[in-house]
C-alpha cells in the first residue's frame, strides 16, 4: 500500500517500453486508461518516437461477451494501415479478469496478416520489470540461427524505465528496444556477447546462452550520478534498479535496495528488496546518505542525512 508514494510503473508500461521501438503495432488490450498511463506518465520517447499503440478501446459489452473476433477485425484495420513484422497484444486488468482468448486471437492474427504475433500476460498488478521481462522472453522466441559478427555486443534491459533516455553505447554495440527494432531481435544471434543492464533482462540473455550459446554479462554501460566516496557521509543506501545501483555502488560503496527485482545472484550482504514504504522508512533510518529518486523524499520527510539524486522513471515518471 503506497501513501506518499504515486504507483510506480506497472507490468504493462514494462512491456510497452520493450516494444515501443519494436514496430508494426502494439496493442493495449483496455478501455483507454492503461493506455492513457503509458503514455502519460511511463513513456518518454512519446512524441519524439514515432509509434503504433493504440488501445483496444474495450467497452461493457466487450468484456461481458468476451468478443475477440470483434476486437481482432479492429487490430485488422488499424494494421493494414501500419503494417509492419510484429502484432504484440498487452494484457490489462480487463483481459485477465474476463480470461480473454488470447491465444486464439494471436493465432487468427498471425494467419491473416503473415505478421508475426505476440501476447504479453500483463495484468497491471505487477510492477514494469515483470512486464518487460516477459516481452523480452517472447520477442527473443523469434530470433533465428546465425554466424557471428565479430565485435557485435547486444544489451538487454535497456529501457527508458530502468536507464533513461542518455543512451550512448560503443560502435558495435546495439541496445534492444532502444534505438533498434524487431529485425535486431530476429538477427540477435549475430552476437557475440551480451550485456545486461536491469534485472529484467537475464531471462531473456540466460535464454540466448542455452538456445545458441552466446555468452552474456551484467553490466551498466551508462552514465551514472557523479558522485564518490568523497561525496557521501557515514553509511550509504543506493535505491534504483538493481544493476544500476550495483554499478554506482563501485564508485560509492554501501548497501543497494529496490522495490523492484533483486536477484539474489547479485546482492551482497546487506542489500535490500523493499515490500512496502513501511520497510522503506525503516531501512533508510540506518542510513546516513541516500541516492535515490528525489521522489522517495515524500515517504522519508524525517530523513535528515544526505540526499542525493538518482532519477528513476519507474518511480517518478517523466
Amino acid at each position: 500500500m503506497l501513501r506518499y508514494l504515486s504507483p510506480f510503473a506497472s507490468d504493462i508500461s514494462g512491456a510497452a517500453s520493450v516494444l515501443y521501438e519494436m514496430g508494426g503495432i502494439t496493442v493495449i488490450c483496455d478501455a483507454g486508461g492503461c493506455t492513457g498511463n503509458v503514455s502519460g506518465f511511463d513513456e518518454p520517447r512519446m512524441g519524439s518516437v514515432r509509434s503504433a499503440v493504440f488501445s483496444a478501446g474495450m467497452r461493457d459489452m466487450d468484456a461481458v461477451m468476451g468478443d475477440e473476433d470483434g476486437l481482432c477485425d479492429k487490430i485488422l484495420r488499424a494494421y493494414d494501415m501500419i503494417g509492419g513484422e510484429l502484432i504484440a497484444l498487452v494484457g490489462t486488468p480487463v483481459p485477465s479478469v474476463i480470461a480473454q482468448d488470447s491465444g486464439y486471437m494471436v493465432r487468427r492474427l498471425s494467419e491473416l496478416t503473415g505478421a508475426v504475433c505476440i501476447s504479453i500476460g500483463t495484468t497491471g498488478t505487477r510492477y514494469y520489470d515483470k512486464g518487460a521481462e516477459e516481452a523480452y522472453l517472447k520477442l527473443f522466441a523469434h530470433a533465428r540461427e546465425m554466424p557471428r559478427a565479430p565485435g557485435k555486443v547486444g544489451v538487454v534491459g535497456c529501457t527508458p524505465l530502468d536507464v533513461g533516455m542518455d543512451v550512448q553505447l560503443p560502435e558495435g554495440h546495439i541496445a534492444f528496444g532502444m534505438g533498434s527494432g524487431f529485425d535486431e531481435i530476429r538477427h540477435a544471434a549475430r552476437c557475440e556477447r551480451m550485456i545486461v543492464c536491469a534485472p529484467c533482462g537475464v531471462a531473456a540473455a540466460r535464454y540466448m546462452e542455452e538456445r545458441f550459446g552466446i555468452p552474456y554479462e551484467v553490466g551498466y554501460p551508462f552514465p551514472l550520478p557523479d558522485v564518490t566516496r568523497e561525496d557521501t557521509v557515514g553509511k550509504t543506501l543506493i535505491i534504483h534498479q538493481q544493476f544500476a545501483a550495483n554499478a554506482l555502488r563501485e564508485h560509492t560503496g554501501g548497501d543497494t535496495a529496490s522495490f523492484f527485482m533483486m536477484l539474489p545472484d547479485y546482492m551482497r550482504e546487506g542489500d535490500r528488496h523493499i515490500h512496502s514504504e513501511d520497510e522503506l522508512r525503516e531501512v533508510i533510518s540506518r542510513y546516513d546518505t541516500v541516492i535515490a529518486d528525489s521522489t522517495y523524499r515524500r515517504a522519508v520527510p524525517d530523513f535528515d542525512g544526505r540526499w542525493i539524486g538518482f532519477t528513476h522513471y519507474a518511480v517518478s515518471g517523466w
